[in-house]
């Protein structure tokens, strides 16, 4: 009972890191075909950590509601509540699109866009009353909820498959999450920028943290084409130019927060933990992204690159697996 009591609201964030390797891993099997097969895997494997997190999850809130609470009442803790609804809604998209199940993914969207919508508000609100918050408790962790609103849209294929009142509650819930996620996560951004600038290097452990940046930006661009690829508007061009920018920007975080990684390596340490899954989501979404950007545009090279992307992810991936099971390994000895 007491490995219930102490759940970490953080450990959805492994389901958000295998579902981006998975997806990823499936949409570059035209390169290598067994990479099809390992897609297909990852989802089955992902669906069965799901719902092995779930069960603790819920008994947390049942059985020990005040300690849940305070954690989401915690400037830095409860923004880790936004990947229990960012999981649900990237399991909803390899159901939907590696799996081609499209029952079980609406379900499972709907259930990730409530969770997601519901702690996305909900953490804002304990935030804004809170009062000052200290500006070591600023980090990219803050970019948990708007990633969980941006990537509503991974189930915007629903637009089309619903109908009436149902496919015009769809479309209001994808355009609204992503228009909030996005905006939100640039004002955040601000924010977490000048914490870097103003504040000490975070401590190595949360280090990791720093790659969050692709989160969004990644996540952002494939919602994004989600959104066109499903949507009747008019004129599409210039927010496919804007998303081409948009990858830019996290080009320049790749390289920064490899460079920042190094500096930790080499001048202080990086110690294992599970802000290390910190280190897979965001480098899934940007291969993910280049993968779009390379298609819509017809540039070989970015589909290269998001190729050889996609094996430092899937090593990444590996280690991260590795550690954490030995980590828990010792924690039960």
């Amino acid at each position: 009972m007491e490995r219930i009591r102490n759940f970490n609201p953080a450990a959805f964030a492994s389901v958000m890191g295998t579902g981006a390797v998975a997806i990823a891993t499936y949409r570059y099997s035209g390169y290598w075909d067994p990479l099809r097969g390992l897609g297909i895997g990852l989802t089955y494997l992902n669906a069965a950590l799901y719902f092995m997190l779930l069960v603790p999850w819920l008994l947390r809130w049942i059985l020990y509601r005040k300690d849940a609470l305070e954690d989401l009442r915690h400037p830095s803790r409860g923004h880790f509540y936004g990947t229990s609804g960012a999981a649900t809604i990237v399991l909803a998209a390899q159901f939907l699109f590696v799996l081609g199940k499209e029952t079980i993914a609406w379900y499972l969207w709907l259930w990730g866009a409530a969770l997601t919508i519901l702690f996305a508000f909900w953490m804002s609100y304990e935030v804004f009353i809170a009062g000052e918050v200290d500006l070591r408790h600023l980090s990219p962790a803050w970019y948990i909820p708007p990633v969980a609103l941006i990537i509503l849209p991974f189930g915007a294929a629903f637009m089309k498959a619903t109908t009436g009142y149902t496919k015009e509650l769809v479309t209001v819930i994808n355009y609204m999450g992503w228009g909030a996620g996005f905006f939100l996560y640039l004002a955040l951004y601000a924010v977490v920028t000048l914490r870097f600038i103003r504040h000490e290097l975070m401590p190595p452990q949360m280090a990791p943290l720093i790659w969050m940046n692709l989160g969004p930006i990644g996540a952002g661009i494939t919602a994004l084409f989600a959104l066109l690829n499903n949507s009747p508007m008019p004129g599409k061009e210039p927010l496919f130019v804007f998303a081409f920018f948009l990858w830019g920007l996290g080009f320049w975080w790749l390289v920064m927060a490899a460079a920042m990684t190094l500096h930790y390596i080499r001048n202080i340490s990086l110690p294992y933990s599970s802000s290390w899954w910190a280190f897979i989501f965001p480098l899934g979404a940007f291969t993910n992204a280049t993968r779009d950007i390379g298609a819509v545009f017809g540039l070989k090279i970015l589909d290269l690159f998001g190729f050889m992307l996609l094996w430092v992810l899937l090593a990444m991936w590996l280690i991260v697996v590795l550690k954490t099971a030995v980590l828990r390994k010792d924690t039960r000895a």
